[in-house]
């Protein structure tokens, strides 16, 4: 799907009536991804070496952040969306708004002097995990304060991403994290986090995040990290045996269901979490939710069915995708399915089906929206027989 297809469907949905009204704030940025051709290789050190040029293809420039990945896929996806971020006045935030403004979300982002666009460079090596060159910028600054909250007031729900590359929200035992979660319980609104990779020798590395976590998991309804950043929050040790076991390769696929994924969950629902989907890379994803005294405290203008949802625990394969271009983006537009599904009221099952099914889709471009689906046609090719991975 190209991108004049996505504007098409957004302007077609621009006459008609959208669904309910989702805040996503958090974590923007520019993403640089050179095509990297496919090599056959099974270790980083078989492509990049010290000394050695590597012939690339052109560059692919999306945006890119939580904002941009989760909440334009939420608006593609046909939600009311409002999008809040923070940029700098230079060249890439430039290019950051005109990408916003294509989409016609602009309006959200927030512009200073001061500081400078965040950016990252994503190396998708075929074969290979991605790796990230990562400049968080603007949205270190981030605060509570910069959050409109007279907007949110009548919002279903409020997603916030990537807390772990925003210094202000880690800092000092995530205390603006927690203030931030609380204004938007107060508000009304239903809440969701996603989490982000990091880098164990940066001071986000370095903050306690299981005292983070305890302390804003209360304020957070629907709860959706990828089980590595999670593995590394909670359970140090464990991280570095997957690192060890997995020598160099995705961690995800020597991970086991049983003794790794559950015993996080566990953790999880200990400090107080609702809904909890653990996003496995290309295995799938795990879900698991409370019973029905905390579910009922999920905000009501999400009009959460809590009697369908209640006490769920299951895993849910990926679909195969029809090509592999890029994982950049694959999670965050999962999440943008998985909650739109809620807001649309299914069940725990077609919820977990499209939030896959949108998964296998992205991976098809090498940015994070030009591949999605709508979910009646992720519903038509689901049910006519999609195949998962084994």
């Amino acid at each position: 799907m190209n991108e004049l297809l996505i504007l098409g469907r957004i302007l077609t949905r621009s006459g008609e009536k959208m669904g309910k009204k989702v805040i996503c704030a958090g974590h923007v940025c520019l993403d640089i991804t050179p095509v990297i051709p496919d090599l056959g290789a099974k270790k980083i050190e078989d492509v990049l070496q010290p000394g050695k040029l590597l012939n690339v293809g052109e560059a692919d420039i999306s945006l890119g952040g939580s904002v941009s990945n989760t909440g334009i896929g939420m608006k593609v996806l046909g939600n009311d969306v409002s999008l809040m971020g923070k940029i700098g006045c230079d060249a890439f935030g430039e290019i950051v708004e005109s990408l916003y403004g294509k989409y016609g979300v602009a309006e959200g982002l927030l512009r200073n002097d001061s500081v400078s666009t965040s950016y990252s460079v994503a190396l998708a090596i075929p074969g290979i995990d991605r790796i990230f060159l990562h400049h968080p910028g603007a949205n270190d600054t981030f605060t509570a304060d910069d959050i409109p909250w007279e907007r949110v007031k009548d919002a279903a729900l409020f997603h916030f991403g990537y807390p772990p590359l925003m210094k202000s929200m880690y800092e000092n035992e995530g205390e603006e994290l927690v203030r931030l979660f609380k204004k938007a319980k107060e508000s009304g609104a239903s809440t969701s986090l996603d989490l982000a990779a990091v880098d164990p020798g940066s001071s986000s590395g370095k903050a306690d995040w299981k005292k983070i976590l305890s302390k804003v998991l209360p304020f957070v309804d629907f709860f959706v990290p990828s089980v590595e950043e999670l593995c590394f929050m909670l359970d140090r040790n464990r991280f570095h045996d997957w690192k060890k076991r997995a020598e160099g390769k995705d961690v995800c696929e020597i991970i086991n269901l049983e003794e790794d994924i559950r015993s996080l969950a566990d953790k999880c629902m200990e400090m107080g979490c609702k809904v909890l989907m653990i996003k496995c890379g290309a295995p799938g994803m795990y879900l698991r939710t409370a019973g029905k005294e905390r579910l009922d405290s999920i905000g009501s203008r999400i009009e959460f069915r809590t009697s369908v949802w209640e006490k769920q625990d299951f895993f849910e394969k990926s679909y195969l995708p029809d090509r592999i271009l890029s994982g950049t983006g694959a999670g965050d537009t999962s999440i943008a399915a998985f909650l739109t599904a809620v807001l649309n009221g299914e069940n725990p099952e077609w919820a977990m089906h499209y939030a896959a099914a949108t998964g296998a889709s992205c991976i098809t471009e090498l940015d994070a929206i030009s591949g999605l689906k709508t979910l009646p046609e992720l519903k038509k090719k689901i049910e006519s027989g999609w195949a998962k991975r084994e």
